[in-house]
């Protein structure tokens, strides 16, 4: 009978943290590990149909809030009632230490701690956030980061592993029909077009990226910006974008199941966000031979392809960003799957590592 592993999420939508769960998921050896999702939204998410047709198990709980008895009780109680939970990976960024603690309490032998970020945004939250995040190494058994940047910056001096936002290489990889046809679709067959996928969040930086492209329409009136994703700053970006008259040279995709044919399309790619721990999506565009310009806060640990690779700092003008960006989209698309899988991405390798994790911490806590 195949071990049950509960994942605790926010819920399980098309962004970079739900989206490696998922290919993990779809590549794992299912007859020895199953996931099922502890989420604390209440509507239906994008992969939660595939997740039951994978035989997942989805239980939804109340938002959560760090400081709230009921929150908390109700966590507990379901633990107690879920006692078939030997393994809990928490995925809830710095307040993962809530879900930790009750699992604890309540007997749950391993308790995985992941982080997915090297940082935290600097809004009303950022302290009750930092003060939860101090306290993860109390209450996990177990340290899991997509990068060592991200590992260090949210467990400090525990010891962790790194597991790598791994993708199914195969489907990124450059193909001229594909670009062709997803070019036709969009009208834009002679065009130039820069490319993003990213959630609408302070983070990704959707602000400055659009002062950069418009920088780019002034050197070319050629180019195209496609943002695929959706998010809860879409609405203020629209209005930049108005507000800025490029309208008819933005694209706003949202939330896309083909992001692998849309980077066929693109000529090059723009990452200028905040932070980042590991972004699956820079493994993604590298996987598509894109040529990439990101910001000097995303970590170097994701630049597998260094030619296509350029790095500028946040401090840097528009019109830096923006000659630099235009300069890329003249080198030629090629073949990156090897490096992208001598590299540790490929999902394949990858998810017999994870599969590993889980049961050597089954056989080492007497799990039966």
């Amino acid at each position: 009978m195949a071990i049950r592993v509960l994942h605790i999420v926010t819920y399980m939508g098309r962004g970079g943290l739900e989206t490696m769960l998922m290919n993990y998921y779809r590549h794992i050896d299912r007859n020895k590990v199953q996931f099922d999702f502890l989420v604390h939204r209440d509507f239906e998410a994008d992969y939660d149909a595939e997740i039951r047709e994978l035989g997942g198990k989805i239980y939804h709980i109340s938002r959560l809030l760090p400081w709230s008895h009921s929150y908390r009780e109700k966590l507990k109680h379901f633990f107690r009632e879920h006692s078939e939970y030997k393994i809990v990976h928490v995925h809830q960024d710095c307040l993962s230490s809530v879900a930790l603690q009750c699992a604890k309490e309540c007997g749950v032998p391993v308790r995985i701690a992941h982080s997915h970020n090297s940082g935290q945004d600097k809004n009303w939250k950022y302290l009750v956030k930092r003060y939860y995040m101090k306290k993860i190494p109390t209450y996990a058994t177990d340290f899991v980061a997509c990068s060592n940047i991200a590992g260090k910056w949210m467990f400090g001096e525990a010891p962790f592993k790194v597991l790598h936002n791994a993708i199914d290489v195969g489907k990124y990889r450059y193909s001229l029909d594909v670009a062709q046809k997803v070019r036709r679709q969009f009208d834009i067959e002679r065009k130039i077009v820069i490319g993003h996928v990213g959630r609408f969040a302070p983070q990704k930086n959707h602000k400055f990226l659009i002062d950069i492209f418009a920088e780019c329409v002034k050197k070319n009136s050629d180019v195209i910006l496609m943002l695929v994703g959706d998010g809860e700053e879409k609405k203020k970006i629209e209005d930049k974008v108005n507000q800025l008259g490029i309208s008819d040279k933005v694209i706003f995709t949202g939330v896309r199941t083909d992001v692998n044919e849309l980077m066929q399309a693109m000529d090059m790619f723009i990452f200028p966000s905040l932070y980042e721990g590991l972004p699956v999506t820079m493994i993604e565009a590298q996987a598509a031979g894109l040529p990439c310009v990101i910001s000097d806060y995303v970590s170097e640990e994701c630049i597998v392809t260094s030619e296509l690779i350029s790095v500028m700092k946040l401090s840097d003008s528009v019109e830096m960003w923006a000659e630099c960006a235009l300069q890329k989209v003249k080198i030629d698309r090629r073949n990156t799957s090897e490096e992208i899988e001598k590299a540790g991405y490929d999902i394949k390798i990858a998810t017999k590592k994870l599969e590993q994790i889980y049961l050597e911490k089954y056989d080492k806590y007497g799990v039966k």
